[in-house]
């Protein structure tokens, strides 16, 4: 089902979770950007359109200002995703540009996603960017974000953002394989779950654990945006970012993940 999905999808977006892009050390990781990239333009060679969804900011401001490690005031934490918007791009246009790639950014919040004129500029700013071979790189205005316009969660702003784009599938890169019925860091015998095509059915059968490291979403936020896209009749595909060449292996069908089934 994997390979299936991949290969009927020409517009796709890529979210990538702060787990998955920094380093064990907590830093960013260039060589994930990197092979990443070169992932993404081999789709493109085929066709793909690619949008992606890009946590990080904060990550990459540590990675620059490690001073501020130990702040815990908002406005410390805004400040360092100020810092870490420019390293965390800076980035990306590296790893994208050694393939001959531009990127284009956009910075949003859930105010941007209900004004009608602001939801219609970012529709045709996204499909004029990858119309010309481009690849948005998308983000959370976390340095202005409060609570009564945050989305708070890059799953669920890559949700809305494969909603915006009448995208094809959205793929959710992680730190696990895809959805267990319980937590695999805990339990050994823990069993993956290839497919869902039921995601009231799948919430009664798992565990919903916590959130961990430096990612603001956990389970819960992935089945909420499972929940959404689906809903628009957009498959998602839940797979582990750390793999070698992931995405490659995923269109290849050797990589395992579990694929959320678009609703009819």
């Amino acid at each position: 089902m994997i390979k299936k999905v991949i290969a009927e999808a020409r517009k796709i977006v890529i979210k990538i979770g702060s787990n998955t892009l920094a380093k064990a050390d907590g830093k960013i990781n260039p060589d994930f950007m990197a092979e990443l990239a070169s992932q993404c333009a081999d789709l493109m060679a085929r066709g793909k359109q690619i949008v992606l969804v890009s946590s990080g900011a904060q990550v990459a401001g540590l990675s620059t200002l490690d001073r501020w490690a130990r702040k815990k005031d908002i406005h410390y934490r805004q400040a360092l995703c100020a810092i870490g918007q420019v390293e965390l791009m800076d980035n990306w246009r590296n790893a994208f540009g050694s393939v001959g790639i531009h990127i284009g950014q956009l910075l949003l919040t859930k105010e941007d996603f209900l004004d009608d004129q602001r939801t219609l500029n970012m529709r045709n700013t996204i499909f004029t960017l990858v119309d010309e071979g481009v690849v948005p790189i998308i983000n959370e205005n976390d340095s202005v974000s409060y609570d009564e316009i945050k989305i708070g969660d890059n799953d669920n702003l890559s949700a809305h953002t494969a909603i915006l784009w009448s995208a094809d599938l959205l793929i959710l890169l992680s730190d696990i394989d895809g959805v267990y019925d319980k937590n695999p860091k805990e339990f050994p015998d823990a069993r993956l779950i290839g497919e869902v095509p039921d995601l009231e059915s799948l919430r009664n059968t798992i565990t919903i654990g916590s959130t961990n490291g430096f990612g603001t979403g956990g389970i819960a936020t992935k089945l909420e945006a499972a929940e959404k896209v689906t809903s628009y009749g957009i498959p998602m595909l839940l797979a582990n970012g750390g793999r070698p060449r992931f995405l490659e292996a995923l269109a290849g069908g050797t990589q395992e993940g579990t694929v959320f089934l678009a609703r009819a």
